[in-house]
């Protein structure tokens, strides 16, 4: 008998050793969670301020930059509640209860920037198409003019001087004679009908490029806020010890 006792006695001191430090090693983990809550809020104050609400390019990469930060957050809520209310100060009860129902906010918070992340993807594409349009008129503007002034020249010295203007290097070929005249504003004219249609082509490039970034950066982003959302549904369920 005096040997089972003695057994029994070290068993439950081992368990008492183990039960010691993974209270400790749950309290350490809970210190952890409250560090990454304060670092996730120190983050979305940077982040938004100074705010500029209406921007849909603001907006946008706001949200994008919360979201990114997301994991940290997470985590953060899943590390405070760790441990259930083992090792719990009574005056740390209260705040736990407080930070379930924030979890609850911030799910809801999430799930409604994904219509907001939306709109604002379709408002940066039409801003993007506005300002690539209006990069085309100016390139065309510019172009005409340059066709109308090589239209309106008749000899050989306005010639060299138009060449002189659009020379980078302020040097132009001399003309010879007239024959030469017409067939270096033959040769200008079909380069400049040229260069209108490639700034058409290249806008339009540039266009379906912008789109497509965005459009990845739109489903990456409203996926990862639809993930967190849920995510931080879970935690909350799993905190419902607090609010009991």
């Amino acid at each position: 008998m005096a040997q089972s006792d003695t057994k029994i006695a070290e068993k439950i001191e081992v368990l008492w050793h183990y039960c010691a430090g993974f209270a400790q090693s749950t309290s350490l983990l809970n210190k952890i969670g409250y560090g990454f809550l304060l670092l996730s809020l120190l983050d979305l104050i940077t982040l938004l301020t100074p705010p500029h609400f209406m921007n849909p390019v603001w907006e946008f990469q706001t949200f994008g930059a919360i979201v990114e930060r997301a994991a940290v957050l997470l985590l953060g809520f899943a590390l405070v509640f760790f441990g259930e209310g083992d090792v719990r100060s009574k005056l740390e009860l209260p705040l736990l209860r407080v930070l379930s129902w924030l979890v609850l906010i911030v799910a809801v918070l999430f799930f409604l920037m994904i219509p907001l992340g939306v709109f604002n993807s379709f408002r940066i594409d039409r801003q993007n198409k506005q300002q690539i349009t209006a990069q085309i008129e100016r390139g065309k503007t510019q172009v005409q003019d340059i066709q109308k002034q090589l239209a309106g020249i008749t000899t050989q010295e306005q010639m060299e001087a138009f060449l002189n203007n659009l020379s980078r290097t302020g040097r132009s070929p001399e003309i010879g004679d007239t024959q030469q005249l017409e067939k270096v504003k033959e040769e200008l004219a079909s380069s400049l009908a040229q260069g209108e249609k490639n700034i058409s082509t290249q806008a339009k490039e540039m266009q379906a490029s912008q789109r497509l970034e965005l459009l990845k950066t739109s489903v990456k982003w409203n996926l990862g806020a639809l993930i967190s959302g849920v995510f931080l549904l879970v935690i909350w369920q799993g905190s419902r010890w607090t609010r009991r």
